[in-house]
């Protein structure tokens, strides 16, 4: 027993390193686990005191666990044993592919990250680039929603920016599930989002096994009562305007709604920009027919140092105002059930988000300088203090300041951008036709319903 075993080097490591691995294993790492559990756990009670809609216990649930649960649902069996089928291939081979789609999807919500790290850094961003305003907001209204019904908002899609924008907003109210496209699933990214609750979508998937395990975990988390998020024109506006809705995630919650067990409200949600940060590539994107507008790294990296430059020598002032309305909540249970549901529903939806979309000053000047350039500052002043004195009366969101203030900031950045010039008068500049179009179409709808009412 106290003999001396001689051993080569590279096996002394090995074993070394089996043994670290065991005792972190079965020691260290369920004591790791216990201690940011219970940290979770006391984070989830101070936020849930605070919060309108307190977090749901679905939402707490293991990543693990969710997964099992979601991969051995009936739903999910029958569609794996009829995918197995039409493909020709075993069960097992099926099953596995469900369960990678599963482990794309679930997200690994964690309060510590969404409380402590992604709230602050949501309203620290949101703050930084814009000038933060809520437009039309009925708290009363909001307020009375049943707490045992399961909330969505549905959004209007501008920029990338509208998940941090609305997460920073509804703070207060309750955690947001979003469901996310595939251009966010690249590390470390991915990781971060799903700590954030979010789930991740193809968008472009037409597999039966990959919606069916995408329908069944939208629809357990619905009557869950999970908050979620969700912008039914399915990507970014490359236009501008809003765009008409697709209705896979739609349809998803309301085939399986039940109003026995819990009713599904949801609550329009409409965002606008003076500046919208992916406004060229987008436009860029619309023009050659694709939706393809991942800018190329030195691009990006280019227009970063820029940014960053502008922010130390202090000469960063904004990109305008960001704001967001939110439109009249509109209950499931409104309607009668019918092949034709969803698309009810989505009208409806689509119709509310476009009646409380924010009017700010750079669409606006924008949509006077492309119907009326050359047009003088005392003209478009006129012009747009009539539009805000209009629009105002009509109960739509609109500049708190003076139209005076609003065109001159507004003109201001967009001669910065080169895209209006001043040549006996305000007019587009060269190549900013598109552009100022882009602004305009977010808000062109609001005067295009007036002229139709009038006949002009």
């Amino acid at each position: 027993m106290t003999q001396t075993v001689s051993m080569p080097l590279w096996a002394f490591v090995l074993i070394v390193l089996f043994a670290a691995v065991t005792f972190a294993s079965h020691f260290l790492f369920p004591s790791v686990r216990w201690f940011f559990r219970k940290r979770a756990e006391r984070v989830i009670a101070q936020m849930n005191e605070r919060l309108q809609r307190p977090v749901e216990p679905f939402k707490l649930a293991r990543r693990y666990d969710m997964i099992q649960r979601l991969i051995y649902d009936p739903e999910v069996t029958q569609a794996i044993v009829d995918h197995a089928k039409k493909e020709g291939v075993p069960e097992n081979v099926a099953f596995e592919m469900a369960q990678r789609y599963a482990r794309e999807i679930v997200p690994s919500f964690s309060a510590t990250a969404y409380f402590s790290v992604g709230i602050r850094f949501a309203r620290w961003l949101s703050k930084s680039l814009y000038r933060v305003r809520v437009g039309t907001f009925d708290r009363g209204r909001l307020a009375e929603i049943d707490p045992d019904a399961t909330v969505v908002f549905v959004m209007n899609h501008r920029s990338n920016m509208d998940y941090v924008l609305v997460t920073y907003l509804a703070a207060n109210a309750s955690t947001l599930s979003y469901a996310v496209g595939e251009w966010a699933r690249v590390w470390p990214l991915s990781s971060i989002i799903r700590a954030m609750g979010a789930y991740f979508i193809r968008r472009r998937s037409r597999g039966a096994l990959y919606r069916k395990v995408l329908a069944r975990y939208v629809q357990m988390a619905t009557r869950g009562g999970v908050t979620q998020a969700m912008f039914p024109e399915g990507g970014l506006s490359l236009t501008g305007a809003t765009a008409p809705p697709k209705l896979g995630l739609l349809s998803y919650i309301i085939d399986d709604y039940d109003p026995e067990k819990r009713e599904v409200i949801f609550v329009p949600v409409a965002l606008n920009y003076d500046r919208v940060l992916e406004d060229r590539f987008l436009i860029a994107a619309d023009k050659s027919g694709r939706r393809r507008f991942r800018p190329p790294l030195w691009t990006v990296l280019r227009g970063l140092g820029g940014h960053l430059w502008d922010r130390i020598t202090r000469r960063f002032k904004g990109f305008g105002t960001a704001s967001v309305s939110f439109g009249s909540p509109v209950e499931l249970s409104w309607f009668a059930p019918g092949e034709d549901m969803t698309d009810r529903v989505a009208a409806v939806l689509m119709e509310r988000i476009r009646g409380v979309v924010p009017v700010l000053g750079v669409p606006l000047v924008a949509k006077h300088v492309l119907e009326n350039g050359p047009v003088s500052f005392d003209d478009l002043n006129a012009a747009v203090a009539e539009d805000i004195a209009d629009l105002r009366a009509r109960g739509l969101p609109v500049p708190r300041r003076d139209a005076k203030d609003v065109v001159n900031e507004a003109v201001a950045d967009l001669t910065v951008r080169g895209l209006i010039t001043d040549d006996h008068g305000l007019c587009p500049g060269s190549g900013g036709e598109d552009v100022l179009r882009y602004y305009a179409n977010s808000i062109v709808h609001h005067f295009d319903a007036v002229a139709a009412k009038t006949g002009t």
